[in-house]
């Protein structure tokens, strides 16, 4: 497919395109719908260490680096069944690193301890379209309850398979979809996917068997005046697990409030040959918001249960109410509490700023270590987007956690990321 190639003069092609006259548009709704964006994205990332639990002994991680990210959608040639194309093209550049602080997430690492000065890849993706169902197969990133877009680095990660997704019948949304390989987040190679599993002892234990073949099959559907969505989903990272969700969302106004509520449901088992050993895991979470003028209130409760921790496609974060990309609070028999509120300033006559103040304690962990695990953690972020003049859409994100266990490393955590988005087309 491809790998290892530069993305700039894919990005200085697509941006010469988008300067040329209307009349290349005329071949229909390939060129005439498409679209084309190029996001810079400026990312500092440090985290620090202390009390450390396990064998890696590493204090400290600290990167800085800036990310490229176009992203191509053409529209569809004319016809009963329409085809068009999407690529997405990623370049990631080292700005400060030394082998002491790797392993951010944000660069890849070489054998030699060193971060890679610069990383890249692009890749296609052939789409077709019938009335309202549509087939895409190569470069894909799926934003799905069993496999969810974990685009919380430099770099986001993609997959390379097929998915199918139908809206035919109003309200009701069909999906299903194969991949057979992953690139991670700071990688440019097309490598078999692997599972993390929540274990206070050996998170990564059966990191390293892989598979093929992540299959997936699901269905949503949207009543009530798009109020309410429920959702069954059915994923299988062959021969290592199987994975159902069931979701439930609403939303309702009750004068000048507006109430919501995020429920979901997971079981997980092994599967096939059972290369990962005797799985075992369900997790039950629940987020309700109250929003009222620039106020938005959350309360979460998530519980596990079963002998093991949740179960995920790695390096991948999940929908769990409770799940923040510090702590996961869904280790062996885990309850955790979160209270989080949303604060958007324009109602002080600040558009463009907002802030997310989140608690989460979480207790019942069985660590392996003859006590019971607790942890908790705290995180605070500020956004703000530049409204007017020549840096309009400019956004500026800082995040700030402190992360607490007796049975994990602590963590004191900052980023610093810096965002603009160019559309070329």
């Amino acid at each position: 497919m491809k790998r290892n190639l530069r993305v700039l003069p894919l990005v200085v092609s697509i941006a010469a395109a988008c300067t040329l006259p209307p009349v290349s548009a005329a071949g229909g709704g390939f060129i005439k719908d498409s679209s084309a964006t190029l996001q810079f994205r400026n990312y500092y990332f440090s985290r620090d260490f202390s009390d450390i639990v396990g064998p890696n002994k590493q204090s400290k991680a600290e990167e800085w680096a800036q990310g490229f990210i176009l992203n191509f959608a053409s529209g569809y040639t004319p016809g009963p069944i329409g085809f068009g194309l999407d690529v997405v093209g990623l370049l990631g550049v080292k700005l400060d690193s030394d082998r002491r602080h790797t392993n951010t997430g944000l660069l890849p690492v070489h054998g030699d301890g060193e971060a890679a000065d610069e990383y890249s890849r692009i890749g296609p993706a052939l789409k077709a379209r019938v009335s309202k169902t549509e087939l895409k197969v190569g470069e894909l990133q799926p934003n799905l309850p069993v496999l969810i877009f974990s685009d919380n680095r430099l770099l986001p990660p993609t997959y390379q398979g097929a998915s199918l997704v139908s809206g035919e019948i109003p309200g009701l949304t069909l999906q299903a979809g194969q991949f057979r390989s992953t690139s991670l987040r700071n990688s440019t190679n097309d490598q078999e996917m692997y599972a993390l599993i929540n274990d206070p002892i050996n998170p990564r234990r059966i990191a390293g068997v892989t598979s093929d073949r992540f299959n997936y099959v699901g269905a949503d559907y949207r009543f009530n005046r798009d109020r309410t969505s429920v959702g069954v989903w059915q994923a299988q990272l062959k021969d290592i697990y199987r994975q159902r969700f069931y979701g439930l969302k609403h939303f309702q106004t009750l004068g000048s409030w507006g109430l919501g509520a995020n429920l979901g449901y997971f079981t997980a088992e092994d599967d096939g040959k059972s290369l990962g050993g005797d799985l075992d895991n369900q997790a039950l979470f629940a987020l309700l918001s109250a929003r009222h003028g620039g106020h938005t209130f959350y309360v979460g409760y998530q519980a596990m249960y079963g002998r093991n921790g949740f179960l995920r496609v790695g390096d991948n974060i999940s929908p769990l109410g409770n799940e923040v990309p510090t702590f996961e609070f869904a280790a062996p028999h885990e309850r955790s509490w979160q209270l989080r509120h949303d604060f958007d300033f324009a109602v002080l006559g600040l558009p463009g700023l907002t802030s997310t103040l989140r608690y989460i304690r979480g207790d019942n962990v069985e660590s392996g270590r003859s006590f019971e695990g607790r942890d908790w953690e705290r995180d605070l972020d500020l956004a703000y987007t530049v409204q007017s003049g020549p840096l309009r859409n400019l956004s500026l994100r800082l995040r700030n956690v402190t992360a607490r266990s007796n049975y994990r490393t602590d963590i004191d955590e900052n980023r610093l990321i810096l965002s603009y988005t160019l559309k070329l087309l």
